[in-house]
Formats: structure tokens, C-alpha cells, sequence
């Protein structure tokens, strides 16, 4: 039976349950319509994996495809995601990595890009990829070009590691116990490389390894930092250690989350305006007057409170890294950061890339006295709700609910990304947006204080639970 495209093609990637909705069939079709549809015969195309056990199958498959059309393959081997963008980035050339990112191990996927890291979604040319795959599947062959491409090999963790060093000089900072949950993901790789002595001289870092060993089947917790509890055993890690800062990377390492000294993560609005403060001031050295930072419209306020007192121009942008990534080219950001841990560099190609995020804050906190508790508290100091989803079978008569109990209230109203109402005071905001994929509303608040912040969550989430 013929396997139905749709069911692992999203807006931004390709995601399924290996054998059922991704096979090494449908991969070989997928790295076949990958080259047709962006027309790289005779052309350079980047193929890695993470450590996933179907990735090394999938990655050969979807090399077998794209040689049979024509192209030239280089072959990176195992990578983070990351370093997929590095290497499209450096090398200007196209490619694809197999992860399914946080997902259980029964999953595996594509991140697919254009040359330079530009990323590839539904609306630049994912559907026609989809589409141009599931006639070869329906055909049931791929018909190889007159002159079919080749493989080589290339090995990218030195120059990752050395570009990365060159963004972010730890080398004079102050000596710093780190403790790192890889979570058995390609940051077990990674931070030996970057961080540690594995590759490069050692810094001032003394690293305290959590489930470094890459295993794709995730035997000590799930890759998702994002769910509270795949943080415990980091935190109590840090506290036992007694040690500066936690970093807690997801399964593909493109994601980082931070840990403070006492075992209380930091937010990634936090991080973000913290690393925006330092791009701001790196861009104004460089020369430039106003330096743009992009972040979403989830993220706290203080993000683009900071940005304005610090001299730079902050641009708001809907959820997601396609948003984000095509936002940091036109308007040529110098960073942007998201609310679910993903940070973005112009000088990473517009990419995001956990490690550079940990870097900078490794910096920050390096170069000055204070413990990170201190530090991020300057930019947290609203009260958050974080990511509430409502199982709502009827979305848009819940936000109808919403937006008619606070229609004749003194409030701004939104309609960039979902529903956003924000208090014409500004002490208090919510957003409530509608899932993709599954019948679930997403809510996000902020207020000035914590009642205020309880209050405001407890009525809006009573009026999407209606029923």
C-alpha cells in the first residue's frame, strides 16, 4: 500500500511513526522530488541525521533519490540540526536532516533547507516537494536521470565548533560549573565539541555531563525540555553539584533551556532579552544605528521594553521559525528569540541554534559576579503564565466567548497570531491561539503581578472550558 504523503508533510517539516507514515520507500521518493522541485541536478545537496535508529536508513534512502536525479551528494553524517544550517549556510548549498526534534522514539523526520539555511515550509515549496514524491511512490519507481549524481563525505564537527568560539570568546570569562542534560540527544555530541576539550583547547568551564550517550530510543527521559518535568533530574543535578547554570538541550540540540543556581529555570523570554541586550551592544560597536531583535508575540513584554531602552527596534512576528527566520531577513535582525527556546542569529544565518544561545548566556554570566538567579531577574519581572492548552472540540466559538466577555472593557485587540487582548494600562495581556493539528487552544498570559495574572487566566480559561 502506496504511503500517503499528507500524513507526515507539515507546515514547516516532515514528522511521522517510522514504518507507518515514514519509510525508507517514501524517504527515497521525498530525496528524489527534493531535487526535482528545487533543481539541483549537477548540484551540491547536504544529507545528516541525529541519532535516531532509523536515521542512518533514512538518510541513505533519501541519498539513493536525490543521486538517481542527479545530484551530488555530500554525506555529514551524524549532526545536529544546527549544524545542518551551518554547513547550508557556509557552504551555500541546500539539505535535509533526519529528526523527529523532541518526539518519542518512535518518530523520525526531515528538516529540510534551501542554500544559505533559508528554510523550506509549506509555502516555499514543501507541498510541491509532498506532491512531486507521492507521484513517484504512485508510480512506483524513480527513473534515474542521463547522468546520475554521486556521494562524497564531508566531517563538520571542528569547523561548527571553531565558528561558534569565533561568534562567542569564553576563553577570559570566570571559571563556571555547568551541568548539561543532552537527554541522550545530539547535544551529547555537540558540547564535548564546543564546550569542552573534545576538539578544540578547553575554556573555564568545568562540564558535568547528563545522558551524553546518543541513543534515539531516549532511556532516561523524553528530548522535550519544553514539559517540566524532563527538567528534574537537571535541577536537582545543578543544586547537587552546586553548580553556576543547567543547560537542558532538546533531541536535536536546535533548543536550549537554562537552569539557574538554585535549580529554577530561567525564562526564555529571559534568555532572550538578555542575549538581545548583547547583540544590540555588539551591532552598535559594529556601526549600526538602530539594531532590529525579533521575538514573537507570545513573548513576555519585557523583551521588547528591553530592546527600545537598549536603542535597538524590536519587531513582533506570529509563532513560529518560518515566521521568524523570513521576518530576520527582511528586516536583517541581528537576533530573535521565541517563547519555546529557539533563538536566531544573523550571524548563523538567520538560523537558530541552541548552543550559540548557551554560549551567550555563559558569557554574560562569566564576565560579571553575580549568580544567574541575580542576573535574569532583571529581565523577568512580570508575572507569566506559560503555555496552557484547552481541549476545545468548537475553537472559534470558545475565542467568540473570549472576545465578547471583554468586547466593552478598556482593552487592544489583536488578531496577528490567534486572539490577543492586551489592557489599554498595560499591566496585563493574553493570547489564545488555535493548534494546527489537534483541537487544542494554546493560552499565554502576562501581568504586572501574580494576582492579577491568576485572576486573568482563571476567566478567560473558564470561558474557552465552557460547555
Amino acid at each position: 500500500m502506496t504511503t500517503d504523503l499528507s500524513a507526515s508533510f507539515k507546515a514547516y517539516d516532515v514528522r511521522g511513526l517510522v514504518g507507518e507514515t515514514i519509510t525508507a520507500e517514501s524517504v527515497r521518493a521525498v530525496g528524489a522530488a527534493f531535487v526535482d522541485v528545487l533543481g539541483l541536478a549537477g548540484q551540491r545537496v547536504l544529507v545528516g541525521g541525529d541519532m535516531r535508529p532509523s536515521s542512518p536508513e533514512f538518510a541513505a534512502a533519501f541519498t539513493e533519490g536525490a543521486v538517481a536525479r542527479g545530484a551530488q551528494v555530500t554525506q555529514l553524517g551524524l549532526i545536529s540540526t544546527d549544524m545542518l544550517y551551518f554547513a547550508s549556510g557556509q557552504l551555500q548549498a541546500p539539505g535535509v536532516v533526519f529528526t523527529a526534534s523532541h518526539n518519542p522514539a518512535e518518530y523520525n523526520g526531515m528538516k529540510m533547507a534551501k542554500a544559505g539555511a533559508v528554510p523550506l515550509s509549506a509555502d516555499t515549496g514543501l507541498e510541491e516537494i509532498r506532491d512531486a514524491a507521492q507521484a513517484y511512490l504512485e508510480a512506483g519507481h524513480i527513473p534515474a536521470v542521463e547522468t546520475t549524481g554521486s556521494t562524497d563525505t564531508s566531517e563538520l564537527l571542528a569547523d561548527y565548533s571553531e565558528y561558534l568560539r569565533s561568534l562567542v570568546d569564553l576563553s577570559g570569562i570566570r571559571p563556571l560549573k555547568v551541568v548539561v542534560d543532552a537527554a541522550n540527544g545530539m547535544a551529547g555530541m555537540t558540547t564535548p565539541a564546543v564546550l569542552g576539550d573534545a576538539v578544540l583547547q578547553a575554556l573555564p568551564l568545568e562540564i558535568i555531563p547528563l545522558y551524553f550517550e546518543l541513543d534515539g530510543t531516549f532511556p532516561n527521559h523524553p528530548a522535550n525540555p519544553l514539559e517540566s518535568e524532563n527538567l528534574r533530574d537537571l535541577q536537582k543535578a545543578v543544586v547537587e553539584h552546586g553548580a553556576d547554570i543547567g543547560l537542558a538541550f532538546d533531541g536535536d540540540a536546535d533548543r536550549c533551556f537554562v537552569i539557574d543556581e538554585r535549580g529554577e529555570p530561567v525564562s526564555p523570554s529571559a534568555v532572550t532579552a538578555l542575549v538581545a541586550r548583547r547583540e544590540i551592544a555588539r551591532a552598535k560597536a559594529a556601526g549600526e544605528d538602530t539594531p532590529v531583535i525579533i521575538h514573537n508575540l507570545i513573548t513576555s513584554r519585557a523583551v521588547p521594553e528591553l530592546v527600545e531602552r537598549e536603542g535597538g527596534r524590536a519587531v513582533e512576528t506570529r509563532v513560529g521559525h518560518s515566521f521568524i527566520k523570513a521576518v530576520m531577513a527582511q528586516e536583517q535582525a541581528v537576533f530573535g528569540g521565541e517563547h519555546s527556546a529557539h533563538y536566531y542569529f544573523r550571524d548563523f544565518f538567520n538560523a537558530d541554534t541552541g548552543m550559540l544561545a548557551a554560549m551567550h548566556v555563559l558569557a554574560a554570566l562569566g564576565e560579571q559576579q553575580l549568580g544567574l538567579h541575580e542576573l535574569a531577574a532583571e529581565y523577568n519581572p512580570y508575572f507569566a503564565s506559560g503555555e496552557i492548552n484547552s481541549k476545545v472540540e468548537d475553537k472559534d466559538a470558545a475565542v467568540a466567548r473570549v472576545l465578547e466577555a471583554f468586547a466593552d472593557r478598556d482593552v487592544a485587540i489583536g488578531r496577528m497570531d490567534g486572539l490577543t487582548v492586551s489592557a489599554a494600562d498595560g499591566s496585563w495581556w493574553f493570547n489564545l491561539r488555535p493548534s494546527n493539528t489537534e483541537p487544542f487552544l494554546r493560552f499565554n498570559g502576562e501581568a504586572h503581578t501574580q494576582e492579577q495574572m491568576a485572576a486573568m487566566r482563571d476567566e478567560v480559561l473558564a470561558l474557552v472550558r465552557q460547555g
